[in-house]
């Protein structure tokens, strides 16, 4: 009986894929987690720790020379002596008072504004899901409405330091209105940046863009509006107490 016997032997494992090797620490997480929603949203807001310890080194500053030069006599060469130039200026107390109410109503609609997007948020990837319906939602435009209240804030200061021109006080005017103007401008320019923020967070949604990067926005943004209404509480107290 004729018997066959072959030359080479045959590979039965040709064309499986080899054993991928264990991911090193024991789970199956990607190195990369550059689309990670939770790791995504701790860097923003470690950026904006860094940003908002920027804003206050330079407040420290501007008090430090506040209180400083507030002590601190001039010379005066007509008369060869050093003589006290620091004068009382007469602030708005009521507008500026009505302007702190309006920041701090706007940091509590900013809020609502994050917790609802926070909400959303969490419930996208349920949407997602075949089958199931959260039916319509009632939503109230929390954060255009902080748009508002923060254009109506900046409104106020610039009525106030017109008020300050009225009365005769202007930058060069002496020490203590140059430094008023200064703090309060300063201020102004800091919480332009959040309105800025604050108008492309709200067209995020005419954007259509991903609910969980609206959040991030929203999210750094509200953190950084609370903070514009402490620092302005600070600059407001400054301005009252140290005058």
């Amino acid at each position: 009986m004729a018997t066959y016997t072959p030359t080479s032997p045959i590979d039965f494992d040709r064309g499986r894929k080899p054993p991928t090797p264990p991911v090193s620490g024991g789970d199956d997480r990607r190195g990369d987690d550059s689309n990670d929603y939770g790791a995504r949203l701790r860097r923003a807001r470690l950026g904006l720790i860094c940003a908002i310890a920027t804003v206050c080194m330079i407040f420290v500053s501007l008090t430090s020379a506040y209180i400083i030069r507030r002590g601190l006599p001039t010379f005066e060469g007509n008369s060869s002596s050093y003589v006290r130039d620091w004068s009382e200026v007469r602030l708005p107390w009521l507008l500026l008072a009505i302007n702190t109410l309006v920041l701090l109503v706007s940091s509590a609609t900013m809020e609502l504004a994050r917790r609802n997007a926070a909400r959303q948020a969490a419930l996208a990837q349920i949407k997602t899901i075949p089958g199931v319906s959260l039916g319509r939602e009632q939503r109230f435009p929390w954060l255009w409405l902080t748009v508002l209240l923060g254009f109506g804030f900046l409104a106020g200061q610039w009525l106030a330091w017109s008020a300050l021109h009225d009365a005769g006080f202007y930058v060069n005017t002496n020490p203590s209105s140059s430094f008023a103007f200064l703090l309060t401008i300063t201020h102004a320019v800091h919480l332009t940046g959040g309105i800025i923020a604050l108008i492309w967070a709200a067209a995020a949604s005419l954007l259509l863009m991903p609910m969980e990067k609206r959040h991030i926005v929203i999210d750094v943004t509200a953190w950084y509006w609370h903070f514009m209404a402490l620092l302005w509480l600070y600059v407001f107290a400054l301005l009252a107490f140290a005058r």
